[in-house]
């Protein structure tokens, strides 16, 4: 659906946000007085009719694992035969997604929901793009079901909801190759500081001058919490707009923490231990230079997803015959805790006419339904039914057959819940769709609620990243901010490249930055503190 009215200071947010990438409440238009009554003078409002919603268009990345390749046609499907309305999905590109929806704003052209990352939800809650939802949400009735209610809670601007978050946001881990680190005879218990992590990076350059001691995707990430890809770099610095202790914004790139935090990246590069190619990388293109069936070349560290992806990395090493034990490194003292991202939401856009009937419909539809307890929960935690998963009696099956990797699953009782291998891949096995089983706010319920299929892998990557996290700063969200979001992050990766391949000092590539946007973060900080 395409929004009606757009104002003119919304139009120039949008087209900021086309470089990188948020709402006014709706009016009321009923004829209720200010107490609440009827108005003087008027008769009885009639009782507005029921929405007729034939279809919804939702917007997604990577974070739905059922893509094309992965029977999305099924899960579709079986989701219009439970809900009983069409849905359309446009699934764009994981790692350009944040690109990808600013210029989609910027077009016009509104899909009926979208899946937003928390510093995109932050920055569209304030334009009026996104509906408010605090009602709907506040009478849903999964809240009865809640396991993590602060999770919604926090999410709230002003006491106002636009968006919705069906589970809590999870974190990377650092996690090492036990092979290699067997191979230079390091106990990844003795690795507590950042020297211990450097020279562990340093000795594995030294034994296979070919291979990387570290692979990431950006030296800094694109969207919150931004340092999540090399922790043990930037360690206490963080380089976004940020609170201190007494509420006040402040930049958090032009501290000496961040300067100091380039500096050892810029040093990490020129001593061979960080893979050159971080600077461009994509998520993809890291995670299959990590498990490569080509491990000459490779790297030794990779930090990622916990909990399921613990699970997934370790798969891909064994399909690709590689030594697939891997060590989850303990943050080292100068990091503290891995961070837990603010989780990224669904937000339902408003089409700006001051009558809910049509976004209501769609809560109903797709927020509602997507924690039911049942079928449809099921549907975004595992995928479709006989594609994904089964319950129907079984002999098994293998995967890797013939091969010392060899792997036997089942027979399975009929009314077992069992994952079946994944469509495009019958030598892995299927392990969730959209949601994460271990981190979803609600439980199953009824005959759903003994389906459980996280891997041991998955569990004890889950513990181990909740044993060591602490929770991402929150998320500017200004509408000043979301004009100049996008030049602003342009000008730091900018500057960080200056200074780590090209050799610019970092105090010159940081005047440049203030230079070129520092307008723009003292026009952002102001608005944010003056807020109330």
């Amino acid at each position: 659906m395409k929004k009606k009215v757009v104002s003119a200071i919304l139009v120039a947010a949008m087209a900021m946000s086309m470089v990188a990438c948020g709402s006014e409440e709706a009016a009321d238009n009923s004829n209720a007085g200010a107490n609440g009554t009827e108005a003087a003078g008027t008769e009885a409002a009639a009782e507005p009719e029921a929405y007729n919603l034939e279809k919804i268009t939702m917007v997604v990345n990577g974070t739905l694992t059922a893509n094309l390749d992965n029977r999305q046609d099924a899960f579709e499907q079986q989701w219009e035969e439970a809900v009983g309305v069409d849905l359309e999905i446009k699934q764009l590109d994981h790692s350009g997604y944040t690109d990808a929806v600013g210029r989609l704003f910027a077009s016009g052209e509104y899909p009926d929901v979208i899946l937003l990352s928390a510093d995109q939800y932050a920055q569209y809650a304030t334009t009026g793009i996104l509906w408010d939802m605090t009602e709907a949400f506040d009478n849903a009735e999964f809240q009865s079901r809640m396991k993590y209610p602060e999770v919604n809670e926090g999410l709230k601007k002003d006491g106002k909801l636009y968006g919705f978050a069906p589970a809590y946001g999870n974190g990377c881990v650092t996690y090492v190759k036990k092979a290699w680190l067997d191979e230079l005879n390091i106990d990844p218990s003795s690795i507590k500081t950042f020297d211990d992590y450097y020279n562990m990076l340093l000795a594995e350059k030294e034994a296979h001058p070919n291979n990387y001691g570290v692979i990431a995707a950006g030296y800094i990430s694109g969207e919150a919490p931004y340092t999540n890809y090399l922790p043990e770099f930037w360690q206490d610095a963080y380089p976004a707009l940020l609170q201190d202790e007494n509420g006040v914004w402040y930049d958090g790139f032009q501290t000496d923490a961040t300067k100091a935090a380039i500096e050892r990246i810029a040093k990490g590069v020129a001593d061979g231990v960080i893979d050159p190619t971080t600077l461009t990388n994509g998520t993809k293109d890291a995670r299959e230079s990590w498990f490569s069936n080509n491990q000459d070349g490779s790297a030794m560290c990779f930090t990622y997803w916990a909990g399921t992806w613990y699970q997934t990395l370790t798969d891909n090493l064994i399909k690709n015959e590689v030594d697939s034990e891997l060590v989850q490194l303990e943050p080292i003292a100068e990091v503290g805790a891995y961070i837990n991202r603010e989780a990224p939401v669904w937000a339902i856009i408003d089409d700006g006419d001051g009558n809910n009937a049509r976004e209501q419909a769609i809560f109903d539809a797709f927020i509602e339904t997507m924690l039911d307890g049942g079928k449809v929960q099921v549907l975004w935690t595992y995928g479709a039914e006989d594609v994904h998963w089964s319950t129907k009696a079984s002999e098994g099956f293998t995967i890797n057959a013939g091969t010392d990797k060899e792997k036997v699953y089942g027979p399975y009782e009929e009314g077992t819940f069992y994952l079946l291998p994944t469509p495009n891949d019958p030598n892995s096995v299927w392990k969730k769709n959209a949601m994460d089983p271990a981190l979803v706010i609600c439980p199953l319920e009824g005959d759903y609620a003994n389906f459980a299929s996280t891997s041991d892998l998955a569990s004890e990557g889950n513990l181990f990243f909740t044993s060591h996290m602490k929770d991402a700063p929150t998320s500017p969200a200004s509408e000043v901010y979301t004009n100049y979001a996008g030049d602003i992050q342009t000008a730091k990766e900018v500057c960080i490249a200056s200074v780590v391949n090209d050799g610019v000092s970092v105090d010159d590539a940081m005047a440049t930055y203030v230079a070129t946007v520092g307008s723009m973060v003292e026009e952002s900080l102001a608005d944010l503190n003056s807020a109330e």
